[in-house]
């Protein structure tokens, strides 16, 4: 359940007679950094009954017996141990101080022991890896921070890591991404528990949005696990990044790691996490953003230098990891943005326009309609792209300029459906090809 759903799933167990629901416990360990430490101690621990926020009950728990140092070298004291944790109705665990240690046993006991009687359970950032050390992440999904995820997806594979939520809620167990996404699930619980009311004036005391939109896919960068580094296939993924601007297909990385192309996936999505085509299909649209935001190349010439073979390709991918068109995209990091920067040069009088169909289409979605520009009728999102001009022409079920291929899979090679992510099922149109990656 993504920070964007409008409804909550329900927990799954009733809460045991010696725990109460307004008591929130965060379990401190050693090494945590202190940010995320005092995000849950913040938002559940200060009294603001004045403002409209209904107060909670905090208990800071110790998660191990040894001295609580944390970011730049303070040392904490917690005023109760794990014992704590059997009165409380949630259970935070805001970081975990590194991703390859194990956790204490003992904190791993009290926290499976929780969830049996009915606690919702809460990881902030890397807390995630306490959770599912404990294994009470097992077959759901959760998030982590991005830069993380990998090596979460890989430890853990039966957790169904998504790297592009700032939280996700599964009911009665919950996590969030790096540090300010904690402060985003943290209201989501103060919504949950208590309404919209109390979330806004909360957010309004923190100075803080008090829902964001969007997700991590804005903040990822071409990191992978640290442990690729020492592997045959840190070569090949260098040489990937290096040319993204070219058109290649996974089978062309599975060439030059001298693998089968089913090895290959296999050994990729053991290091990363992630299957490989999706991860190319990644690092393209992230190639593409940073041009948006750099440069003053069009829509169609910013699809060509990040390897897709067509702007309808880079449109549809980059609409689904970032939640809007590449024009919209350009437009709003514009807004953001102090006039005079690189993107800004593209408004100049002296530049040519390239002004192709689909970069009218995307500025008609923006309201951008210039003089002398003829308006094209717009089609809701999801409802099919008719052609007026040629009115025997069957709406295309996918939405897709080009009849007879979809957008989603402009240039997607076959590959069996759990790779590609594809629905059981989906209806294959007669003669339809599978264009490469690229």
């Amino acid at each position: 359940m993504s920070q964007d759903s409008t409804t909550v799933p329900e927990t799954s167990r009733k809460l045991s007679g010696r725990r109460r629901r307004e008591i929130v416990a965060v379990l401190l360990f050693s090494g945590g950094p202190i940010f995320e430490s005092s995000i849950p101690l913040s938002v559940f621990g200060i009294d603001r009954q004045d403002a409209g926020v209904p107060r909670y009950r905090l208990l800071v728990c110790a998660g191990e017996d040894v001295p609580l140092r944390t970011t730049g070298g303070l040392e904490l004291t917690a005023p109760y141990g794990l014992e704590a944790l059997s009165r409380a109705g949630t259970v935070v665990v805001p970081a975990w101080r590194s991703i390859t240690q194990p956790p204490p046993t003992a904190a791993l006991d009290a926290l499976r022991r929780a969830h049996e009687e009915g606690a919702r359970i809460v990881g902030l950032c890397t807390g995630a890896f306490v959770l599912a050390a404990a294994g009470l992440l097992d077959g759901r999904p959760a998030t982590t921070h991005w830069m993380y995820a990998p090596t979460l997806a890989k430890r853990y594979p039966s957790v169904h890591v998504d790297p592009r939520e700032l939280f996700v809620d599964d009911g009665d167990i919950l996590t969030s991404a790096g540090t300010a996404a904690g402060i985003d699930l943290c209201l989501h619980i103060v919504r949950t528990d208590h309404g919209a009311d109390a979330a806004g004036a909360l957010a309004r005391r923190l100075v803080v949005p008090p829902r964001r939109s969007g997700g991590q896919e804005r903040y990822l960068d071409r990191s992978l696990p640290e442990e690729i580094g020492a592997d045959p296939l840190a070569e090949v993924v260098a040489w990937a990044l290096e040319h993204l601007h070219e058109q290649f297909d996974v089978e062309a990385l599975a060439a030059r790691a001298y693998m089968s192309r089913r090895t290959f996936d296999r050994r990729f999505r053991s290091l990363t996490g992630s299957a490989p085509l999706q991860w190319l299909i990644t690092q393209r649209v992230l190639q593409a953003q940073r041009l948006l935001e750099t440069s003053d190349y069009s829509v169609d010439e910013v699809a060509g230098r990040c390897g897709f073979r067509s702007p309808v390709a880079l449109r549809g991918h980059f609409r689904r990891q970032l939640g809007s068109s590449p024009a919209a995209y350009r437009a709003a990091y514009r807004a953001r943005r102090p006039q005079g920067g690189a993107a800004d040069r593209m408004d100049r009088p002296d530049r040519p326009e390239r002004l192709e169909r689909g970069d009218r289409l995307e500025r008609a979605e923006l309201g951008e309609q210039r003089p002398g520009e003829h308006s094209m009728p717009l089609r809701r999102p999801g409802a099919p792209l008719t052609h007026p001009a040629h009115p025997h022409h069957a709406p295309h079920p996918h939405g897709g300029a080009d009849p007879g291929k979809p957008e989603s899979d402009a240039y997607a090679p076959r590959l069996p459906e759990q790779a590609t992510g594809r629905t059981p099922g989906r209806p294959t149109l007669p003669g339809q090809r599978e264009r490469p990656v690229g």
